[in-house]
């Protein structure tokens, strides 16, 4: 398959009676461009708005929101530094995490929480 295509790329393009060759070098080029465009539309531009909502998100970071950290630990952040932020595990366990460790913050509606308070009680 390789081959296959290695000989498409590098094949003379034909010539007229004269020797010159026929047709454009955009034509010679249009399928490379047309896969780094594809290229780009699925993968990188895609990657890249991922990145910047990441980013948005571990700069929102704020005392008493729950979160999941990349190693899967839960907790709610206790207070937040400049490069780091302390994670409220369990009643006396407390865990300073990097900022990039955060993986998620979990979002709970406040119905919920009220129900299971209830249910608690």
């Amino acid at each position: 398959m390789h081959s296959f295509i290695f000989y498409l790329l590098m094949a003379a393009p034909p010539s007229g009676p004269d020797g010159a060759p026929q047709g454009g070098s955009l034509m010679t080029f249009l399928p490379i461009i047309a896969i780094f465009a594809i290229v780009y539309f699925l993968m990188i531009r895609p990657q890249n708005k991922k990145q910047k909502e990441t980013q948005k998100m571990i700069a929102a970071l704020k005392k008493g929101d729950k979160v999941v950290t990349i190693g899967g630990i839960h907790g709610t952040i206790q207070s937040v530094k400049e490069h780091s932020v302390i994670v409220k595990v369990d009643d006396s366990t407390k865990i300073e995490f990097n900022r990039g460790a955060i993986a998620s913050v979990v979002s709970v509606a406040k119905d919920e929480e009220t129900e299971s308070s209830g249910e608690k009680a």
